[in-house]
């Protein structure tokens, strides 16, 4: 099975670590396209994995095409890729907002797509992927992407209705957890820590706050009032956070961040 991706990007890469890490895929198995030669270079010294320019080299190799470009790129791909991907070809798009039925459009024949929505934490093995196929595409097919993701973290199949919604809670979302790590320790420099350790303390805590939750499975409600002692110092802090709608910017971000993508 020869396992290619369009685009040598971020993303790209985040799965090109979890493919190979997890030992399910060989480096000589991967076939990686990209129009720059530095992200090419790149790819193929820390992947060792065989490197083009051509996309059509890359979708006429693989079994299972990744591809990871940008929406505003992924016009042009499929347009280039029409008559390379042929009925056998398993596609896999990570781009944002773009619909199966709008990818399968650019082809004159049927196609096997899987539609997936991971995060940038995908690059520590950490990510959060939503995942959901058209109906060329079986169980077995299904279960192998599935498969392959999980070495990049988490991935979970969802209705595609929930695709928009997915892009604001998770797909985004590290974006805002680190403003409230930067945030969290520049308060803590302001209280007198070195920045650096600020940041280990404030980010630590994050991380252990997520793993608690998803281990224990208890609410995050249940989990805050906790760590909120009777005329302790955390409920203030938490009176606070109410009082400037912490929660309520959180949501009117996330409600942005789908309305943008359902535009996409």
């Amino acid at each position: 099975m020869i396992i290619g991706t369009i685009g040598l990007g971020n993303m790209a890469s985040a799965l090109l670590t979890g493919f190979t890490g997890s030992g399910q895929v060989k480096n000589t198995d991967i076939i990686g396209a990209d129009a720059s030669e530095a992200m090419r270079l790149k790819a193929a010294d820390r992947f060792g994995i065989f490197v083009t320019a051509s996309n059509k080299e890359a979708a006429e190799k693989a079994d299972v095409l990744f591809l990871c470009v940008k929406p505003v790129v992924m016009p042009l791909v499929l347009e280039e890729l029409r008559d390379t991907v042929t009925e056998d070809t398993l596609l896999v798009s990570i781009a944002a907002g773009k619909t199966v039925k709008w990818i399968e459009d650019f082809f004159d024949h049927p196609v096997k797509l899987v539609r997936c929505m991971p995060n940038t934490p995908a690059l520590v093995q950490a990510g959060m992927t939503a995942v959901c196929r058209n109906s060329n595409v079986s169980d077995e097919e299904l279960n192998l992407v599935m498969s392959l993701l999980t070495g990049c973290g988490l991935a979970e199949v969802v209705p595609e209705t929930l695709m928009d919604a997915v892009v604001g809670v998770s797909g985004s979302s590290p974006a805002y957890v680190f403003m409230m790590i930067e945030a969290i320790a520049d308060a803590g420099v302001k209280g007198g820590m070195q920045r650096g350790q600020a940041y280990r303390f404030a980010a630590q805590a994050v991380m252990g706050s997520a793993k608690l939750m998803l281990e224990t499975g208890l609410h995050p409600g249940e989990l805050k009032d906790m760590v909120c002692s009777p005329a302790g110092t955390t409920i203030d802090a938490v009176e606070v956070l109410e009082e400037n709608g912490f929660r309520a910017a959180l949501m009117k971000a996330v409600d942005a961040c789908i309305e943008k993508s359902k535009k996409l």
